[in-house]
């Protein structure tokens, strides 16, 4: 399980985001390591069961490194300031509809779904939405699916303003058409990230987001 000092660390890290404070902290960035890396272990373990896909999965396969790609990005902080946590459910890419897990002091959440798809697999979900709509309405409409989740996440920056190229503004699927990524996701506060029962709670969680991976990948799997 997580402990407060992981947590600590993280916090600690994002204000001190630099090499020489790492490279002072690197016996604690050492714990927080180990533990990290059991957390995968435990999620996959439980995970499984109750997704086929997930059980070629290794914990070398869900994890991030600590530091950051900063060649392309305006902010050269070295470091996250947060650990993920990624179940992918598609052996065909890294970028492919899994369940996420995000662990960062104040600000973490778990999710599932497809963040971001390229064009091409964009195309293809848009094309499996368009002729079988009815199944994505009956995942999302769901009872527990309602509860945990609501809906798919919708923002301006996750959504077009106006229907995408090929479909009508009037299709009954539109509000889903429209979508750039396929995501749903539900926040945690920091006493459930530290609870003993935190893998157990969020797989029950996560594992609702099942049939919408498997709507996804359906249309990705098509030609």
């Amino acid at each position: 399980m997580l402990t407060k000092d992981t947590l600590q660390f993280l916090k600690d890290l994002k204000a001190n985001n630099n090499r020489e404070w790492f490279l002072a902290n690197n016996k604690r960035y050492d714990i927080v390591k180990k533990e990290y890396h059991q957390l995968i272990g435990n999620f996959l373990e439980m995970m499984k069961p109750l997704d086929s896909s997930l059980e070629m999965l290794e914990v070398k396969n869900c994890t991030f490194r600590i530091n950051r790609d900063i060649r392309f990005s305006k902010d050269k902080s070295p470091y996250k300031s947060h650990l993920g946590i990624w179940m992918n459910t598609n052996p065909s890419g890294f970028n492919a509809p899994g369940y996420y897990i995000h662990i960062e002091k104040g600000a973490s959440f778990i999710a599932g779904g497809f963040y971001s798809p390229e064009a091409p697999d964009l195309k293809k979900i848009r094309k499996e939405i368009e002729f079988f709509h009815d199944d994505l309405l009956e995942i999302v409409n769901e009872p527990n699916f309602k509860k945990q989740f609501d809906d798919l996440d919708r923002s301006e920056s996750n959504s077009l303003k106006n229907a995408p190229k090929g479909y009508e503004k009037d299709h009954p699927a539109i509000d889903f058409l429209k979508l750039k990524s396929f995501t749903v996701s539900k926040k945690l506060t920091d006493a459930e990230l530290i609870h003993p029962d935190f893998v157990r709670k969020s797989a029950e969680k996560l594992i609702v987001v099942k049939p919408l991976l498997e709507f996804l990948n359906r249309g990705l799997a098509t030609d």
